[in-house]
């Protein structure tokens, strides 16, 4: 019984299949590969092209070029504002009056600082509540099966698209009849509630990306949700923890609507008000005392900056990466 021989393939065709199967990637149709490749490659090349580096250059120029002129004009005083610019402050001076002014009291302005720890007691406990309660609703909705799980999760994700003014009237009508109007539970409970929709989508998607094998590998160890919560879910997602304190942090300390709504207009001395109502009402009612504002606002924003600077490592992170790589 004779065997049938196939014909010898030569080098060169070996070659020709060879780089084809290199270049046509398996169940891709013979272009997924090379598409995938492309478009990082297009994205890349977007990014490191000159005339895309020239325009980021001019943007940030034109951004921080007012910012600038504000900082500079902060240093100066009210006569040498009116008569020349802030690119002249070189050849008219410097000087501390307008901030020393704005911290200690212009023309019967109570003092700044005492705002500015009004606006840590508001921020920082608006801050920790909804990180609290978004990371243990998100730990709910991705890893405890429940009845209506996924509705209940799209109905919270529904509520980022309604407007937080409509809510406002609603919520002061209920502080009133609880007793609360007019305190800091008032700013907590809202900024809270605000924050909670955004806050539970995010870590949700971010918990998702753990392994279920560490949560399985917990499991036959003996460990209950709450300990597989604190000792292993929590330390992964620090890094979405931070990121979006710092979008809360920024969010709670520069607001003004919900502070006026729920305090009133009140920014006198011994008043609960945040540091941006003290802001609005800075200049004076008449506008006499405008150039106070810029040595105010950059007082206003050095802390969100220096909350920022310290945790960006964090803030990069939890934006970027997963839950774990690979």
């Amino acid at each position: 019984m004779s065997t049938a021989t196939p014909p010898p393939v030569s080098t060169e065709m070996a070659e020709d299949e060879t780089h084809v199967e290199a270049k046509t990637p398996h169940g891709s149709g013979g272009s997924g590969r090379r598409f995938g490749r492309s478009a990082t490659g297009n994205a890349a090349r977007a990014v490191t092209n000159p005339w895309a580096s020239a325009v980021a250059i001019i943007m940030a120029l034109a951004w921080t070029t007012p910012t600038v002129g504000l900082l500079v004009t902060s240093f100066r005083n009210q006569q040498d504002i009116q008569e020349t610019g802030w690119w002249q402050a070189l050849s008219t001076g410097f000087t501390l009056d307008n901030y020393s002014q704005v911290l200690g009291g212009a023309e019967g302005q109570p003092p700044l600082t005492d705002f500015i720890v009004n606006s840590f007691v508001i921020a920082i406990p608006a801050v920790f509540l909804p990180l609290l309660l978004a990371s243990l609703a998100s730990y709910a909705f991705a890893w405890i099966d429940f009845p209506f799980r996924n509705a209940l999760f799209v109905g919270v994700f529904a509520l980022q698209i309604v407007p937080l003014q409509i809510a406002l009237l609603p919520l002061v009508t209920m502080y009133q009849q609880i007793g609360i109007n007019g305190t800091y539970w008032a700013l907590w409970l809202s900024h809270s509630a605000f924050a909670l929709p955004l806050a539970v989508f995010l870590l949700h998607n971010f918990m998702k990306e753990i392994p279920a094998s560490l949560l399985e590998a917990a499991r036959v160890d003996g460990a209950g949700h709450v300990r597989i919560f604190f000792q292993v879910l929590l330390p992964l997602i620090t890094p979405a923890l931070a990121s979006f304190g710092i979008f809360q942090f920024l969010w709670v300390w520069n607001d003004l609507l919900v502070a006026i709504t729920m305090l009133g207009g009140n920014a006198g001395e011994g008043s609960l008000a945040p540091l941006t109502m003290v802001l609005n009402n800075i200049s004076g009612t008449l506008g006499n005392r405008w150039y106070l504002m810029s040595a105010a606002a950059f007082i206003s924003i050095a802390f969100p900056v220096a909350v920022f600077l310290s945790l960006q490592r964090y803030f990069v992170r939890g934006l970027l990466a997963g839950g774990t790589k690979g």
